[in-house]
């Protein structure tokens, strides 16, 4: 892998975290890791150091590894989340341009088009419509802190868009938030997005009791 160096590994390896292809647990070896991007370890150490402080991965028995994240942070990541993205979705309704709405509008119709797509697949859209209303707002600290913020729930066992019908019902709700920004409707944009995530809040808890009462395998 020519060129690679620490920021290649680092991006590689964060993408497969947030995808779920590395699960909690997942140990990193340095020297595994450095064979297998054709690199030395000081590129490698750097990017599993960049990992930790971005709370991705955690101190293993022998090394790093994938880090799980504990149900009160969860519940704390809502609840941040909840009042950030009402008022990204309020800024985005005030400041989209017109290439804004058409990215929101072809995430959209991308979504929609999907058929029966597999948990993953609804969190990384999930998760690029969202991130399409951030940077509508063009507010570089509130897509900065938004995006920090999604870390900590993309790997989180589960996505709550694959409880019920939740998939259909949350494509509903991104296209009346579409219809809200298209209408410059701040307030309108707001309670949708307060809604929408309150919604999902509520659902996370339903899963992370249930994993409270299951038994241990």
């Amino acid at each position: 892998m020519p060129g690679t160096d620490a920021q290649t590994v680092y991006a590689d390896l964060r993408g497969q975290i947030l995808s779920g292809a590395l699960p909690p647990g997942t140990p990193l070896r340095e020297i595994a890791l450095a064979e297998r991007f054709g690199v030395s370890r000081t590129p490698v150490r750097e990017a599993l150091r960049r990992l930790q402080q971005d709370r991705l991965l955690a101190p293993g028995g022998r090394g790093m590894q994938v880090r799980a994240i504990e149900p009160h942070e969860v519940v704390q990541v809502y609840d941040m989340r909840v009042l950030l993205e009402a008022e990204a979705a309020g800024q985005a309704a005030r400041s989209r341009g017109d290439a804004d709405l058409m990215r929101l509008e072809g995430l959209l119709a991308r979504d929609r088009a999907l058929a029966d797509p597999d948990d993953a697949t609804r969190t990384r859209t999930n998760l690029e419509f969202h991130a399409a209303v951030w940077q509508a707002t063009h507010n570089p600290v509130l897509l900065d802190l938004l995006d920090r913020l999604s870390i900590h729930l993309v790997h989180a066992p589960r996505s709550t868009l694959s409880v019920g019908d939740r998939w259909t019902t949350a494509l509903d709700e991104h296209a009346r938030l579409v219809a809200a920004v298209r209408a410059r409707d701040e307030e309108t944009a707001r309670e949708i997005a307060r809604q929408h995530m309150t919604t999902a809040r509520e659902i996370r808890l339903t899963l992370l009791r249930e994993a409270a009462a299951a038994p241990a395998s």
